[in-house]
């Protein structure tokens, strides 16, 4: 029997790297709230041909008319947490 071995640091690297899956999860919470056209909000945010980040995640999180429990929700969310759930 074959043993599985992950491995983490090239795990985490990847999820370091993928800021972008990110947006699904803030359009999901941006629609549950009634915020005016969250899939073009994300769509200005995930097409700029810049790359998606971490610092970009939350200047746009920032920006949000939101209240501040909501911003605090999204701030949360992370390639590591983010689950597609």
């Amino acid at each position: 029997m074959r043993k599985l071995v992950l491995n983490q640091e090239a795990i985490n690297r990847d999820l370091d790297g993928c800021w972008a899956v990110c947006a699904e999860a803030i359009q999901t919470i941006l629609r549950r709230e009634a915020y005016p056209h969250p899939y073009e909000a994300l769509k200005a945010l995930t097409r700029t041909g810049a790359g998606i980040n971490e610092a970009t995640i939350k200047e746009f999180i920032e920006e949000l008319n939101v209240s501040e429990a909501v911003k605090a929700e999204l701030r949360r969310i992370t390639p590591h947490t983010y689950t597609g759930i």
